[in-house]
């Protein structure tokens, strides 16, 4: 069996406070529910490919903004149905209202036979930490919580636009 293994990156600002940004994913499963569902921009990808390659590729794909390094790689996570979530953390400014997803195919109703075209991502948006605690699939908190940490220590300073 081959291993699932996604990569992403956790974009971030510099405010008020330290903001992530996160998106949600499209789709009628996911259309009601908030908590918990957010995820930093990530997908899957095969071992004839980079890790940092695929998660840039990913990010784009499913907002249409291109990250800029330098980026910080972060301690990777296993999430509960065992994938393992290789990300980066990259500094950056996007608007949120300009994201524009790629299209995906799925079936639903799950087990019907019919096809539907959804967008990968309905959503993206910046939050401050107490909010995107909230917000992003709680395996991925870790990933908050170390950014947090070496933002804080001044090692990766905000990048100047």
């Amino acid at each position: 069996m081959a291993k699932r293994q996604s990569a992403g990156i956790l974009l971030y600002r510099l405010k008020n406070t330290l903001e992530f940004f996160l998106v949600h994913p499209g789709g009628p499963f996911w259309k009601k529910k908030d908590a918990a569902s957010w995820t930093i921009p990530k997908g899957e990808f095969g071992d004839d490919e980079e890790a940092l390659e695929a998660a840039i590729r990913e990010f784009r794909e499913e907002t249409s903004f291109t990250p800029n390094g330098p980026f910080i790689p972060l301690t990777p996570i296993r999430q509960k149905a065992g994938k393992q979530v290789f990300a980066w953390a990259a500094a950056g400014d996007i608007v949120p209202a300009l994201v524009k997803s790629n299209l995906v195919t799925i079936e639903w109703p799950p087990r019907s036979g019919k096809k539907i075209h959804i967008p990968e991502v309905d959503s993206g948006d910046w939050f401050p930490l107490p909010i995107a605690r909230e917000k992003i699939n709680p395996m991925q908190v870790a990933f908050l919580e170390e950014l947090q940490g070496i933002v804080g220590s001044n090692r990766y300073p905000e990048r100047k636009y």
